[in-house]
């Protein structure tokens, strides 16, 4: 079964068994997440939401609270004698799915 969920402000398209990388939730490694199905189905029946699906159940485990690798830029004014160098590492939450249900 496939199902498109949506968290922090994306969408992202999962099946059970798979890791995904999220934005950061306020949840500790081994809690149960919760997530807002749009879209439910496979080969034999399909479930579209408007936009949410109520009746369908998708739940993860979380595994990490991590941070992304670091991205580097620079900010430059020429003949100014101006030069910024700056970082930036996102947080993440990876979790695997556990179920997808849709009653």
């Amino acid at each position: 079964m496939l199902a498109i969920i949506r968290t922090g402000g994306k969408q992202y398209k999962v099946s059970k068994g798979q890791k995904v990388k999220i934005e950061k939730l306020d949840q500790s490694v081994g809690d149960t997440v919760k997530f807002e199905v749009l879209f439910a189905g496979d080969e034999k029946s399909v479930h579209i939401g408007e936009p949410v699906l109520e009746k369908a159940i998708v739940e993860g485990k979380v595994l990490a609270q991590e941070r992304h690798d670091k991205v580097k830029g620079i900010k430059h004014k020429a003949k100014k004698r101006y030069l910024v160098r700056y970082g930036h590492r996102q947080a993440y939450t990876e979790v695997e799915i556990t179920k997808i249900s849709v009653k």
